[in-house]
């Protein structure tokens, strides 16, 4: 990492913390249980994963533990090797019930049946889920997760999708129609506010420059009862964007049961995850996802000018 870029960090990091500490008579803080161990190649969960620890305890209002998952198999595993993964796998066993909060950047291994009854049972009952950025690429098979993130990571085969068009009118592609999921290259994109009386956007401005991000697209799910926040216009042009023409959601909420559920694509890397709006919109929707409301205050960050004129 360059010395430009660990200033830049480490100056957009000075901004957010400043802007999001919470008074010393805050209340009693959130217990959040962070899930990783595995994700796509290009995700470096290992990066991240701190820097959101980081991001969210210095707010004031969280404390954040961490249940790692095995890691996964190799191609070429021997008997041995597997018979060590089943063995870390049964050992494998999160006790949510100590948690207000499950946030998941974690894709990879089917979970094993009994941990994933006790999380449906735990939001069932009012515990609250986020999903990170690529975590919307897990559990293809699973239903109770596919309905607690309602987009995710699918082709159009797999369900039906969600987007607005330039007009602000909100389109539902059915199954098998529109895009297939996807990503061009990392850019900078203007995100844009589509519901700003939700606790967790309440504050933000309408609109603001993210960082160089991937912009996802193409989501497909179950796609109900979503409380679309935020979106993204994904640009045809230049063409390594490889966009679809669409605002595309950015984060939005969903209830499950009792409990409320919070999805945020942005953040591929460390610099995407901390940039302060971003940052601010994770937060809050932890906070949010755990009580039902939200105390974490906006950063008051300049607005730069949008990247684009959708």
């Amino acid at each position: 990492m360059t010395h430009t870029k660990r200033w830049t960090l480490a100056v957009m990091a000075a901004v957010l913390m400043g802007a999001m500490a919470l008074p010393a008579q805050a209340q009693d803080k959130v217990k959040v249980l962070f899930i990783d161990g595995q994700n796509a190649t290009a995700h470096k969960w290992q990066e991240t994963d701190p820097a959101i620890k980081d991001l969210l305890e210095k707010t004031g209002r969280f404390t954040v533990e961490f249940a790692t998952t095995p890691p996964a198999l190799a191609k070429n595993a021997t008997a041995e090797d597997k018979k060590a993964s089943e063995a870390a796998w049964a050992k494998f066993k999160p006790d949510f019930s100590k948690y207000q909060v499950v946030v998941s950047n974690y894709s990879g291994t089917p979970w094993p049946d009994d941990v994933k009854k006790s999380f449906e049972q735990f939001v069932t009952d009012g515990g609250g889920f986020v999903a990170y950025h690529f975590a919307v690429a897990a559990f293809r098979e699973w239903d109770a997760y596919n309905k607690m993130i309602g987009l995710g990571w699918k082709d159009n085969k797999f369900g039906e999708g969600l987007c607005f068009d330039d007009a602000g009118k909100l389109v539902r592609r059915a199954k098998g129609e529109g895009p297939n999921n996807g990503h061009g290259a990392a850019h900078q994109f203007t995100v844009a506010i589509r519901d700003a009386n939700n606790p967790i956007t309440q504050g933000f401005p309408a609109k603001w420059l993210h960082v160089k991000d991937e912009l996802y697209a193409g989501q497909h799910g179950p796609a109900q009862d979503m409380t679309i926040l935020a979106t993204a216009y994904s640009a045809k042009e230049p063409a390594e964007i490889k966009g679809t023409g669409f605002h595309e959601p950015m984060a939005w909420t969903i209830p499950y049961g009792k409990g409320r559920c919070f999805v945020s694509l942005l953040g591929h890397d460390v610099s995407a995850t901390v940039e302060p709006l971003a940052a601010a919109l994770l937060a809050r929707g932890v906070e949010w996802a755990a009580t039902g409301k939200v105390t974490i205050p906006v950063p008051a960050v300049p607005a730069p000018a949008a990247a684009e004129k959708k």
